[in-house]
Protein backbone atom coordinates (compact mmCIF):
# COMPACT_ATOMS: atom_id res chain seq x y z
CA UNK A 1 0.00 0.00 0.00
CA UNK A 2 1.48 3.47 -0.87
CA UNK A 3 -0.52 5.20 1.29
CA UNK A 4 1.16 6.93 4.33
CA UNK A 5 -1.26 7.83 7.12
CA UNK A 6 -0.05 10.99 9.30
CA UNK A 7 -1.72 12.47 12.40
CA UNK A 8 0.45 15.93 13.78
CA UNK A 9 1.67 14.78 17.47
CA UNK A 10 0.63 18.23 18.67
CA UNK A 11 -3.55 18.41 18.79
CA UNK A 12 -3.73 21.72 18.10
CA UNK A 13 -2.86 21.55 15.18
CA UNK A 14 -3.53 18.09 14.00
CA UNK A 15 -5.79 17.06 11.59
CA UNK A 16 -7.92 13.76 11.90
CA UNK A 17 -7.65 10.75 9.32
CA UNK A 18 -9.08 10.90 5.79
CA UNK A 19 -12.56 9.85 5.04
CA UNK A 20 -10.35 7.29 3.01
CA UNK A 21 -8.88 5.64 5.83
CA UNK A 22 -12.90 4.25 6.35
CA UNK A 23 -13.72 3.59 2.90
CA UNK A 24 -10.79 2.15 1.31
CA UNK A 25 -11.27 -1.83 1.34
CA UNK A 26 -7.70 -2.37 0.69
CA UNK A 27 -6.73 0.03 4.16
CA UNK A 28 -9.34 -1.89 6.08
CA UNK A 29 -7.82 -5.53 4.83
CA UNK A 30 -4.19 -4.07 5.88
CA UNK A 31 -5.91 -3.85 9.52
CA UNK A 32 -5.64 -7.64 9.52
CA UNK A 33 -2.34 -7.48 8.99
CA UNK A 34 -0.59 -4.54 10.92
CA UNK A 35 -2.98 -4.13 13.34
CA UNK A 36 -5.44 -7.08 14.87
CA UNK A 37 -2.56 -9.31 14.49
CA UNK A 38 0.09 -7.34 16.50
CA UNK A 39 -2.05 -6.35 19.51
CA UNK A 40 -3.95 -8.18 22.36
CA UNK A 41 -7.43 -9.73 22.19
CA UNK A 42 -10.26 -10.25 24.77
CA UNK A 43 -10.22 -14.47 25.22
CA UNK A 44 -12.79 -14.68 28.04
CA UNK A 45 -12.63 -16.07 31.17
CA UNK A 46 -11.26 -18.24 33.68
CA UNK A 47 -14.51 -19.67 34.03
CA UNK A 48 -14.74 -20.76 30.57
CA UNK A 49 -12.07 -24.03 31.71
CA UNK A 50 -12.80 -23.83 34.97
CA UNK A 51 -11.25 -27.24 36.16
CA UNK A 52 -8.16 -29.01 35.23
CA UNK A 53 -8.98 -30.96 31.91
CA UNK A 54 -11.37 -28.47 30.73
CA UNK A 55 -11.22 -27.31 27.30
CA UNK A 56 -12.95 -24.29 25.23
CA UNK A 57 -12.86 -23.37 21.58
CA UNK A 58 -13.58 -19.94 20.09
CA UNK A 59 -13.10 -18.28 16.92
CA UNK A 60 -11.24 -14.73 17.67
CA UNK A 61 -13.16 -11.91 15.93
CA UNK A 62 -15.16 -14.40 13.00
CA UNK A 63 -15.99 -13.16 10.09
CA UNK A 64 -12.48 -10.57 10.33
CA UNK A 65 -9.84 -12.66 11.65
CA UNK A 66 -11.17 -15.73 11.96
CA UNK A 67 -8.75 -17.18 14.02
CA UNK A 68 -9.83 -20.96 15.58
CA UNK A 69 -8.44 -20.84 19.12
CA UNK A 70 -8.65 -23.17 22.19
CA UNK A 71 -8.47 -22.46 26.13
CA UNK A 72 -7.28 -25.33 27.87
CA UNK A 73 -6.22 -25.82 31.32
CA UNK A 74 -3.50 -28.25 32.19
CA UNK A 75 -3.51 -30.86 34.93
CA UNK A 76 -1.52 -28.16 36.85
CA UNK A 77 -4.47 -25.68 36.69
CA UNK A 78 -2.58 -23.60 34.39
CA UNK A 79 -4.60 -21.73 31.56
CA UNK A 80 -3.19 -21.74 27.88
CA UNK A 81 -4.22 -20.46 24.69
CA UNK A 82 -4.00 -22.61 21.97
CA UNK A 83 -4.41 -23.36 17.59
CA UNK A 84 -7.04 -25.06 17.38
CA UNK A 85 -5.43 -26.43 13.94
CA UNK A 86 -4.76 -29.80 13.72
CA UNK A 87 -0.71 -29.29 12.46
CA UNK A 88 -1.44 -32.47 9.91
CA UNK A 89 -4.27 -31.11 7.29
CA UNK A 90 -5.75 -28.46 9.35
CA UNK A 91 -8.74 -30.20 11.06
CA UNK A 92 -10.57 -27.96 13.64
CA UNK A 93 -9.35 -30.38 17.03
CA UNK A 94 -12.29 -29.51 19.58
CA UNK A 95 -15.89 -28.66 18.09
CA UNK A 96 -17.21 -28.07 21.87
CA UNK A 97 -16.76 -27.22 25.86
CA UNK A 98 -16.04 -30.08 28.08
CA UNK A 99 -13.12 -31.99 29.87
CA UNK A 100 -11.24 -34.32 28.37
CA UNK A 101 -7.52 -35.76 28.91
CA UNK A 102 -5.99 -35.47 25.65
CA UNK A 103 -6.40 -33.80 22.29
CA UNK A 104 -7.27 -36.09 19.56
CA UNK A 105 -7.95 -35.05 15.70
CA UNK A 106 -10.95 -36.97 14.39
CA UNK A 107 -9.82 -36.88 11.15
CA UNK A 108 -6.59 -39.07 11.08
CA UNK A 109 -6.26 -39.36 14.85
CA UNK A 110 -2.99 -36.78 15.59
CA UNK A 111 -2.82 -36.65 19.41
CA UNK A 112 -1.90 -33.82 21.30
CA UNK A 113 -1.44 -32.88 24.82
CA UNK A 114 -3.43 -29.76 26.71
CA UNK A 115 -0.19 -27.87 26.25
CA UNK A 116 -0.29 -28.53 22.63
CA UNK A 117 2.60 -30.59 22.86
CA UNK A 118 2.40 -33.37 19.88
CA UNK A 119 2.13 -36.82 21.31
CA UNK A 120 1.06 -39.69 18.49
CA UNK A 121 0.20 -40.29 14.81
CA UNK A 122 -0.66 -43.02 13.20
CA UNK A 123 0.75 -44.39 10.38
CA UNK A 124 4.01 -41.73 10.46
CA UNK A 125 7.08 -44.18 11.27
CA UNK A 126 8.62 -43.83 8.24
CA UNK A 127 8.48 -40.31 7.77
CA UNK A 128 11.73 -38.90 8.49
CA UNK A 129 12.60 -35.96 11.03
CA UNK A 130 9.37 -36.27 12.40
CA UNK A 131 8.31 -35.09 14.65
CA UNK A 132 9.51 -31.45 14.16
CA UNK A 133 8.53 -28.35 15.87
CA UNK A 134 5.93 -27.65 13.76
CA UNK A 135 4.38 -30.68 14.43
CA UNK A 136 2.77 -28.98 18.22
CA UNK A 137 0.22 -26.65 18.23
CA UNK A 138 0.73 -22.88 18.15
CA UNK A 139 1.29 -21.26 21.80
CA UNK A 140 -0.19 -18.13 21.81
CA UNK A 141 0.92 -15.46 24.20
CA UNK A 142 -1.59 -14.99 27.09
CA UNK A 143 -2.11 -12.26 29.94
CA UNK A 144 -4.49 -12.88 32.93
CA UNK A 145 -6.12 -10.06 34.30
CA UNK A 146 -8.14 -11.06 37.57
CA UNK A 147 -10.17 -13.92 36.04
CA UNK A 148 -10.05 -12.35 32.87
CA UNK A 149 -8.12 -13.74 29.69
CA UNK A 150 -6.16 -11.89 26.37
CA UNK A 151 -4.34 -13.63 23.84
CA UNK A 152 -1.93 -11.94 21.74
CA UNK A 153 -1.59 -13.63 18.29
CA UNK A 154 2.03 -11.61 17.52
CA UNK A 155 1.51 -8.90 20.07
CA UNK A 156 4.41 -6.04 19.75
CA UNK A 157 3.72 -4.56 22.76
CA UNK A 158 3.46 -6.08 26.74
CA UNK A 159 0.03 -6.16 27.55
CA UNK A 160 1.18 -6.58 31.32
CA UNK A 161 2.13 -2.36 31.08
CA UNK A 162 -1.61 -2.14 29.89
CA UNK A 163 -2.41 -4.09 32.80
CA UNK A 164 -0.40 -1.80 35.25
CA UNK A 165 -1.98 1.23 33.94
CA UNK A 166 -5.67 0.06 34.80
CA UNK A 167 -4.69 -1.49 38.36
CA UNK A 168 -3.30 1.89 39.03
CA UNK A 169 -7.30 3.13 39.43
CA UNK A 170 -9.07 -0.09 39.82
CA UNK A 171 -6.51 -2.22 41.24
CA UNK A 172 -8.33 -2.28 44.87
CA UNK A 173 -11.44 -3.76 43.51
CA UNK A 174 -11.79 -7.89 43.45
CA UNK A 175 -11.38 -9.02 40.26
CA UNK A 176 -11.98 -12.50 41.28
CA UNK A 177 -15.49 -11.61 42.67
CA UNK A 178 -16.80 -10.72 39.77
CA UNK A 179 -19.38 -12.65 38.19
CA UNK A 180 -20.33 -13.19 34.45
CA UNK A 181 -23.74 -12.15 33.87
CA UNK A 182 -25.23 -13.50 30.66
CA UNK A 183 -28.47 -12.04 31.22
CA UNK A 184 -26.92 -8.67 30.98
CA UNK A 185 -24.99 -9.63 28.29
CA UNK A 186 -25.89 -8.60 24.11
CA UNK A 187 -24.06 -8.15 21.05
CA UNK A 188 -25.33 -5.30 19.21
CA UNK A 189 -25.03 -5.20 15.30
CA UNK A 190 -23.76 -1.11 13.98
CA UNK A 191 -24.05 -0.46 10.81
CA UNK A 192 -20.80 1.39 10.59
CA UNK A 193 -17.28 1.01 10.36
CA UNK A 194 -15.81 -0.26 13.73
CA UNK A 195 -13.52 2.95 13.85
CA UNK A 196 -16.16 5.43 13.71
CA UNK A 197 -17.65 3.38 17.16
CA UNK A 198 -14.43 3.71 18.66
CA UNK A 199 -14.05 7.24 17.51
CA UNK A 200 -17.46 7.63 19.33
CA UNK A 201 -16.57 6.32 22.49
CA UNK A 202 -12.98 8.11 22.89
CA UNK A 203 -14.60 11.44 23.72
CA UNK A 204 -17.02 12.69 26.31
CA UNK A 205 -17.79 15.68 23.90
CA UNK A 206 -20.84 14.11 22.59
CA UNK A 207 -22.82 13.36 25.67
CA UNK A 208 -24.34 16.34 26.22
CA UNK A 209 -25.67 16.23 23.07
CA UNK A 210 -26.96 12.43 21.93
CA UNK A 211 -27.28 10.80 25.90
CA UNK A 212 -29.68 13.41 28.00
CA UNK A 213 -30.17 10.75 30.69
CA UNK A 214 -26.06 9.95 31.02
CA UNK A 215 -25.75 13.69 31.63
CA UNK A 216 -27.62 14.27 34.00
CA UNK A 217 -25.32 11.74 36.48
CA UNK A 218 -22.19 13.09 34.93
CA UNK A 219 -20.08 16.24 35.50
CA UNK A 220 -19.83 17.40 32.39
CA UNK A 221 -17.62 19.91 33.10
CA UNK A 222 -15.33 18.04 35.19
CA UNK A 223 -15.06 15.05 32.69
CA UNK A 224 -11.44 14.33 32.30
CA UNK A 225 -9.22 12.08 29.72
CA UNK A 226 -5.87 10.02 30.54
CA UNK A 227 -3.27 8.96 27.60
CA UNK A 228 -1.17 6.42 27.84
CA UNK A 229 1.26 4.55 25.60
CA UNK A 230 -1.27 1.55 24.06
CA UNK A 231 -5.16 2.66 26.29
CA UNK A 232 -6.54 5.88 27.81
CA UNK A 233 -9.06 6.33 30.18
CA UNK A 234 -11.95 8.49 30.73
CA UNK A 235 -12.70 9.33 34.26
CA UNK A 236 -16.77 10.61 34.83
CA UNK A 237 -17.24 12.10 37.64
CA UNK A 238 -20.80 12.89 39.66
CA UNK A 239 -22.37 16.02 41.23
CA UNK A 240 -22.76 14.29 44.52
CA UNK A 241 -21.78 10.72 45.79
CA UNK A 242 -24.86 8.89 45.81
CA UNK A 243 -23.90 6.31 43.24
CA UNK A 244 -19.84 6.63 43.08
CA UNK A 245 -17.08 4.41 43.99
CA UNK A 246 -16.03 4.41 47.39
CA UNK A 247 -12.26 5.21 47.15
CA UNK A 248 -9.68 3.96 49.79
CA UNK A 249 -7.47 6.20 51.56
CA UNK A 250 -4.20 6.51 49.18
CA UNK A 251 -5.84 6.41 45.83
CA UNK A 252 -4.46 8.91 43.66
CA UNK A 253 -8.78 9.80 42.99
CA UNK A 254 -9.63 9.30 47.38
CA UNK A 255 -12.01 12.51 48.28
CA UNK A 256 -13.44 12.95 44.57
CA UNK A 257 -16.89 11.40 43.24
CA UNK A 258 -15.76 8.89 41.12
CA UNK A 259 -19.14 7.29 38.95
CA UNK A 260 -17.14 5.32 36.24
CA UNK A 261 -13.66 4.43 34.83
CA UNK A 262 -13.82 3.68 31.33
CA UNK A 263 -10.69 2.43 30.05
CA UNK A 264 -9.97 1.84 26.61
CA UNK A 265 -7.68 -0.43 24.95
CA UNK A 266 -6.40 -0.45 21.87
CA UNK A 267 -7.37 -1.34 19.20
CA UNK A 268 -10.69 -2.66 20.19
CA UNK A 269 -11.77 -3.20 23.98
CA UNK A 270 -13.18 -1.41 26.27
CA UNK A 271 -13.39 -1.75 30.48
CA UNK A 272 -16.35 0.28 31.91
CA UNK A 273 -15.85 -0.11 35.52
CA UNK A 274 -19.21 1.36 37.73
CA UNK A 275 -19.78 0.58 41.31
CA UNK A 276 -21.98 -2.37 40.48
CA UNK A 277 -18.80 -4.04 38.62
CA UNK A 278 -17.81 -4.17 35.03
CA UNK A 279 -19.26 -3.74 31.42
CA UNK A 280 -16.93 -5.39 29.00
CA UNK A 281 -16.99 -3.99 25.68
CA UNK A 282 -15.46 -6.02 22.36
CA UNK A 283 -15.77 -4.02 19.32
CA UNK A 284 -15.51 -6.98 16.37
CA UNK A 285 -14.86 -5.72 12.51
CA UNK A 286 -17.36 -7.35 10.26
CA UNK A 287 -16.70 -5.82 7.01
CA UNK A 288 -16.00 -2.08 6.01
CA UNK A 289 -19.71 -1.03 6.53
CA UNK A 290 -20.55 -3.28 9.55
CA UNK A 291 -19.21 -3.92 13.30
CA UNK A 292 -20.67 -6.37 15.58
CA UNK A 293 -20.11 -4.83 19.21
CA UNK A 294 -20.84 -7.41 22.13
CA UNK A 295 -21.39 -5.77 26.04
CA UNK A 296 -20.25 -8.50 28.62
CA UNK A 297 -21.19 -7.96 31.82
CA UNK A 298 -19.34 -8.96 35.45
CA UNK A 299 -21.14 -7.87 38.24
CA UNK A 300 -19.54 -7.06 41.93
CA UNK A 301 -22.66 -5.54 43.68
CA UNK A 302 -26.07 -6.54 42.37
CA UNK A 303 -27.82 -3.75 44.92
CA UNK A 304 -26.23 -0.97 42.60
CA UNK A 305 -27.51 -2.36 39.36
CA UNK A 306 -29.21 0.06 37.80
CA UNK A 307 -28.50 2.74 39.42
CA UNK A 308 -25.65 5.94 38.13
CA UNK A 309 -23.26 5.67 35.60
CA UNK A 310 -24.09 2.53 34.22
CA UNK A 311 -27.71 2.46 34.16
CA UNK A 312 -29.37 2.07 30.92
CA UNK A 313 -26.71 0.56 28.98
CA UNK A 314 -28.29 -0.02 26.23
CA UNK A 315 -30.28 3.08 25.75
CA UNK A 316 -26.54 4.77 25.66
CA UNK A 317 -25.79 2.33 22.86
CA UNK A 318 -28.69 2.88 20.53
CA UNK A 319 -27.98 6.22 21.15
CA UNK A 320 -24.75 6.10 20.29
CA UNK A 321 -25.57 3.77 17.41
CA UNK A 322 -27.62 6.34 15.97
CA UNK A 323 -24.95 8.60 15.66
CA UNK A 324 -22.40 6.88 14.57
CA UNK A 325 -24.24 5.04 12.11
CA UNK A 326 -25.31 8.65 10.25
CA UNK A 327 -21.59 9.23 10.62
CA UNK A 328 -21.07 6.67 8.60
CA UNK A 329 -23.85 8.02 5.88
CA UNK A 330 -21.40 11.38 5.87
CA UNK A 331 -18.32 9.98 5.87
CA UNK A 332 -18.78 8.98 2.12
CA UNK A 333 -19.57 12.15 1.10
CA UNK A 334 -17.43 13.58 -2.12
CA UNK A 335 -16.70 17.05 -0.29
CA UNK A 336 -16.03 15.88 3.16
CA UNK A 337 -12.30 14.92 3.69
CA UNK A 338 -10.99 15.30 7.34
CA UNK A 339 -11.91 17.16 10.08
CA UNK A 340 -9.83 18.90 13.42
CA UNK A 341 -9.47 17.90 17.26
CA UNK A 342 -11.54 20.41 19.99
CA UNK A 343 -7.68 20.35 22.38
CA UNK A 344 -9.62 19.80 25.35
CA UNK A 345 -12.40 17.18 24.27
CA UNK A 346 -10.77 14.66 22.00
CA UNK A 347 -7.65 13.67 23.38
CA UNK A 348 -8.40 10.00 22.77
CA UNK A 349 -9.94 9.73 19.55
CA UNK A 350 -6.23 11.94 18.74
CA UNK A 351 -4.73 9.35 20.83
CA UNK A 352 -6.56 6.65 19.17
CA UNK A 353 -5.83 8.09 15.35
CA UNK A 354 -2.32 8.30 15.70
CA UNK A 355 -1.96 4.92 17.09
CA UNK A 356 -3.69 3.69 13.81
CA UNK A 357 -1.12 5.69 11.67
CA UNK A 358 1.85 4.36 13.65
CA UNK A 359 0.75 0.99 13.06
CA UNK A 360 -0.82 1.15 9.31
CA UNK A 361 2.69 3.40 8.61
CA UNK A 362 5.01 0.41 10.31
Amino acid sequence: MGTKFYVDKDITKAATLPSSFYKDEGVFNLLKEKIFLNSWQFAGDEQLVKVPGSVHPFILLDHFLTEPLLLTRNEEGEVQCLSNVCTHRANLLVLGSGKTKKITCTYHGRRFDLNGNFEHMPEFKEAENFPAACDHLYQFPMKKWGPLLFAGLNPSFDFQQVIDKMNERVGFLPLHNFSYDESLSKDYLVHAHWALYCDNYLEGFHVPFVHEGLNKVLDYGNYTTEIYDYCNLQIGYADDAAETFDLPKGHKDHGKNVAAYYYWVFPNMMFNFYPWGLSVNIVRPLDMNRTKVSFLSYVMDPSKLGKGAGNELEKVEREDEFVVENVQKGINSSFYKAGRFSPTREKGVHHFHMLLAQFLNS
